[in-house]
């Protein structure tokens, strides 16, 4: 088994991870970055932030990810892509990471493994998914030129999508199970405002329609506890997200939701290792706080390493 021994292991490349790497390797650490899939996360996938600085007509997500990427290799970060990080191993002030075949070495770790999407649950999800089921708008929303479709769920990812999708569907239905919608108020006027998309409140999906694809929805209404079927060709998810933390659990304290806890400089009870992004326990997840999340992380596990090398406990090659 391979063994590669850095000073700071990043474990992935959303925002929070791209960041740390361009503090990181501006600062002289050498640093590798581990990402199961390719680098941006889910930002990457997503069509226009309007909200990140600097940009006042947005960027898209993609944009953004790859100047990130590009701007932390310039400044020495390495990477690795498709590797699943499987455990983590804390002895000697020392990290070890396990990912496929290979096994790293750091004095200091940074978490950034975001978030995944949170599933309905109902059935015929898991069967269709890909095949009217999706996830991401930006990804799928191409395949529904003309058709009629639905989005479940009331925050600024179901809403966005929603706005999203009317570039191709006829229409756009918006379920949300409450009465009114979390979203910022700019996005919900928008919604409302736009023809092509319907907001059905106060209901819930019991089940996905189809045999090979998506055919129709089941609705209750939380209420009234009134069914209904709505007939649709694709529906598209967002019902939140689930913090990647598995390979951590018993290692640091995470919160009920399985999220990170961390204090303000993003560390964990353990020295040397850091959480930034969607996967720390926090009240607000943006590309922007996952951003700040990086800088402070990278920041401070430059500190520890510096402490380390300090007390000479012998530096990595």
């Amino acid at each position: 088994m391979k063994e590669v021994e850095y000073g700071l292991i990043i474990i992935g490349a959303g925002p929070a991870g791209l960041t740390a790497a361009v503090y990181a390797g501006r600062g002289g650490l050498n640093t590798l970055v581990l990402e199961r899939m390719s680098a941006g996360g889910h930002a990457a996938v997503t069509d226009a932030i309007e909200n990140y600085p600097g940009f006042p007509e947005g960027i898209s997500g993609a944009e953004l990810a790859e100047s990130m990427e590009k701007q932390a290799k310039k400044f020495g970060a390495s990477f690795k892509t498709i590797m699943q990080v499987t455990e983590l191993e804390h002895a000697g002030g020392f990290f070890k990471i396990r990912a496929g075949d290979e096994t790293f070495t750091a004095k200091s770790v940074i978490v950034a493994t975001g978030a995944d999407p949170t599933k309905l649950g109902v059935p015929r999800e898991d069967e269709l998914t890909g095949r009217g089921v999706s996830y991401c708008a930006v990804c799928d929303g191409a395949f529904f030129k003309g058709a009629e479709v639905a989005v479940v769920g009331g925050g600024n990812s179901a809403v966005e999508e929603a706005i999203y999708l009317t570039r191709y569907a006829k229409k756009v239905y918006v379920i949300h199970r409450r009465d009114r919608f979390r979203a910022d108020k700019i996005l919900t006027d928008r919604m409302f405002s736009h023809p092509a998309i319907e907001a059905i409140t106060e209901n819930i999906v019991e089940e996905i329609i189809g045999e090979n694809s998506v055919s129709a929805v089941r609705l209750k209404n939380v209420r009234t506890k009134e069914a209904g079927t709505l007939k649709i060709e694709g529906i598209f998810v967002y019902a939140g997200y689930h913090p990647n933390t598995e390979f951590l659990k018993g290692i640091v304290e995470l919160d009920k939701s399985g999220c990170v806890v961390t204090d303000a400089e993003m560390a964990t009870g353990v020295p040397g290792l850091f959480a930034a992004g969607d996967v720390r326990a926090k009240g607000l997840r943006q590309v922007i706080t996952a951003a700040g999340d990086g800088a402070t992380a990278a920041y401070w596990a430059g500190k520890h390493i510096e402490k380390i090398e300090d007390r000479q406990y012998g530096e990595f090659k």
